[in-house]
């Protein structure tokens, strides 16, 4: 099927299911209709801007072959029929990063883990600047962020911290903020004036629905404790906080945020599917591998992937060789220069592969 035809098959499509959903259909069904058509509605307005292009490129084009026309009649037409072959080739070129198929998880709601490495007490300060810049970039984008554990130091650092971010879209633009973010800077107790490198992992994974990862109660030790102390958004005076863990993977989270021993429940078990769905997936895309090489990054959070240098004030993206001088804004959470940049990047290299 050339791509004329897959136009005109996926027009059909959308008109279709917008007459189905004038009629009454169970709620369900009136749901899996129009997620379809969401999904269809970007391709098909490109489609008919193609098509409507395509038609007067022919019109143009047959205006050119007709002897009967006076000279400014055929330059008007060759004007245009040049025109509309430039728009079409970009037409083109959008549809076909509208076509790639999609990752099952990009409209899903994302797990961020962020953990201090090198560079002892600095990349525990690092870390929660790095959880704080996250935060605010869900805010920019209109996303819920829900704390699901913060560890911090007792000098105003993070050891480790998980976040929970729903809204629309969220894995898709930020899955490739996973690996290691690299910071240089002086620190405050540096007397020297010498600059320190130090480090912090970031994780990003999509949220696991019970449809998506079938948990065996059985295989659950679930456990009350007090709150550990310094590190929640408060400390609990009951034991509210909870730890599980799955003995067939040895896989532990905890929750001590909330007041309600229910709710730290709650979030730790979405948690505990997150974490196992994920080991799932990589399981499939290890199986991948190969496919997997040409695009940004591979998601593993052992890779090198932006460096953050304060004294030059800029940020530097080593996948796509990108930097800004602008540190403060990404530290406020504009990271939108980078997350475009990184899907776009994706895209060509995803194309490549198809052409």
């Amino acid at each position: 099927m050339d791509l004329t035809e897959k136009l005109t098959t996926l027009i059909e499509r959308a008109n279709t299911l917008t007459e189905a959903l004038n009629v009454p259909q169970s709620p369900e069904e009136f749901v899996k209709l129009s997620k379809e058509l969401g999904t269809l509605e970007p391709i098909v307005a490109v489609a008919k801007d193609y098509q409507n292009t395509l038609k007067n490129k022919e019109e143009a084009g047959a205006m050119l072959n007709d002897d009967t026309l006076d000279k400014d009649m055929k330059e008007l037409a060759n004007e245009e029929f040049y025109a509309a072959k430039e728009k079409l080739e970009k037409l083109e070129q959008q549809l076909k990063i509208l076509l790639l198929p999609k990752d099952e998880a990009d409209e899903k709601n994302a797990m961020l883990e962020v953990r201090a490495g090198t560079g002892g007490e600095e990349a525990s300060l690092f870390a929660a600047e790095l959880f704080r810049m996250y935060e605010r970039y869900a805010a920019l984008r209109g996303w819920t962020f829900e704390t699901i554990s913060y560890t911090d130091t007792g000098l105003g650092g993070c050891k480790e911290a998980v976040a929970r971010i729903s809204g629309n879209s969220v894995f898709a633009r930020l899955k490739f903020e996973s690996g290691v973010h690299r910071v240089q800077r002086v620190p405050e107790t540096e007397s020297g004036g010498r600059l320190h490198t130090s480090a912090a992992t970031v994780a990003i994974l999509p949220e696991a629905s019970e449809f998506d990862i079938v948990i065996n109660p059985d295989d659950l030790e679930i456990s009350t404790c007090r709150s550990s102390g310094a590190g929640g958004q408060h400390v609990n005076t009951t034991d509210s906080a909870i730890r599980i863990v799955h003995k067939p993977t040895g896989v532990v989270v905890e929750c001590q945020e909330e007041r309600s021993q229910f709710k730290n429940r709650d979030k730790a078990m979405l948690r505990l599917r997150t974490i196992l769905y994920n080991k799932k997936r990589q399981e499939e895309q290890d199986a991948l591998s190969a496919s997997r090489k040409t695009q940004v990054g591979s998601g593993d959070r052992s890779e090198r992937i932006r460096t953050y240098n304060f004294p030059q004030g800029r940020v530097t993206d080593h996948r796509i060789n990108k930097t800004v001088y602008q540190i403060e804004s990404v530290m406020q959470g504009e990271l939108d220069e980078f997350i475009e940049a990184l899907i776009e990047d994706d895209q060509l290299k995803r194309l490549a592969e198809i052409d």
